[in-house]
């Protein structure tokens, strides 16, 4: 990870808000209104931080249905499974493992029969 890309990540990490997003989206997917609840946030702050961490690609966007109404709501989940930080005689490596989405999984099981 170059360090440009490192330093974004780390100053948005030290936000406590984008920490609240991560772990509330961490235990299950929600919308950007019941984030803003769960954070003690406005909207506009969730928002921004929303936009960030998908920009880091801490986060995804998703489209929930609803099938009473019959329209979408747009929820989102993280995929951040956990941040590595290692150090030896080579320097520090920075690295962040991502859950694997049910999908991408699947697919990966079909193409390796």
């Amino acid at each position: 990870m170059s360090e440009e890309r490192l330093e974004e990540v780390a100053a948005l990490l030290k936000d406590e808000t984008a920490r609240r997003i991560l772990t509330e989206t961490y235990r299950e997917p929600m919308s950007a209104n019941t984030l803003s609840e769960r954070c003690g946030a406005s909207k506009p702050t969730v928002y921004r931080r929303l936009e960030d961490l998908r920009r880091c690609d801490l986060l995804e966007e998703r489209t929930r249905p609803d099938p009473e109404g019959g329209h979408h709501h747009t929820v989102y989940a993280t995929n951040l499974a956990r941040i590595v930080v290692e150090i030896d005689d080579d320097g520090i490596e920075f690295r962040i493992d991502r859950q694997e989405n049910m999908a991408d999984r699947f697919t990966r099981l079909i193409e390796g029969m």
